[in-house]
C-alpha cells in the first residue's frame, strides 16, 4: 500500500475534522433522520431525503479521512534534515527571474494545499520542479503562459 506524505499540522487538521464529523455531524444527522421519520410517510418526505443525503456525505467523508490517515506518512518539517535541499515540508523562498517578484511556499500534502496561504501540493508542477534543488539553483516550471524560471533564494525546515 502506498503511503501519502502529510505534515504534522495537516494530520492534526484531518484528525480534528474526523473528530468533528463523528461527534457533532453524525449525531446531528441521526437526529434529523429520526425527526423526519416521525413525520410519517417517507416516500415524499423531503426532510428525510435531505437527512439521508447528508448522512451519505458525512459517512463518506469519515471513510475518506480514515483511509488517508491509515496510509499517511506524517512528517514534521521542523525535524527534517534536508541538507539544504528542497524536500517535502520545506519552506522555499523563490524569485521569479523574469519579474523579480519573490514568493514563499511550503511543500505539503494534497489535503493541506492552499495557495493563498503559500502551501503547495507536493504533486504540483512547481513543487515537482523544486524537489532536490538548493539555494542558488534555478527551477523551470511549465505554466500556461510558458516556461517560468525561479531562483531558489532560501530553503528552511519549520
Amino acid at each position: 500500500m502506498t503511503t501519502i506524505p502529510i505534515t504534522k499540522r495537516g494530520a492534526e487538521k484531518l484528525k480534528q475534522e474526523l473528530h468533528h464529523l463523528k461527534t457533532v455531524e453524525r449525531p446531528s444527522v441521526i437526529t434529523a433522520i429520526a425527526e423526519a421519520r416521525a413525520q410519517g410517510d417517507l416516500s415524499e418526505n423531503a426532510d428525510y431525503d435531505a437527512a439521508k443525503d447528508r448522512q451519505g456525505f458525512v459517512e463518506g467523508r469519515i471513510q475518506e479521512i480514515e483511509g488517508k490517515l491509515s496510509v499517511a506518512q506524517v512528517i514534521d518539517p521542523g525535524e527534517v534534515d534536508g541538507g539544504g535541499k528542497v524536500v517535502f515540508g520545506a519552506t522555499v523562498q523563490l524569485e521569479d527571474e523574469e519579474s523579480g517578484d519573490t514568493v514563499t511556499y511550503q511543500i505539503v500534502g494534497e489535503d493541506e494545499a492552499d495557495l493563498k496561504q503559500g502551501l503547495i501540493n507536493i504533486s504540483s508542477p512547481i513543487a515537482r520542479a523544486l524537489i532536490g534543488k538548493e539555494e542558488g539553483d534555478t527551477a523551470e516550471v511549465q505554466a500556461p503562459s510558458g516556461i517560468r524560471r525561479y531562483e531558489v533564494v532560501a530553503v528552511s525546515y519549520r
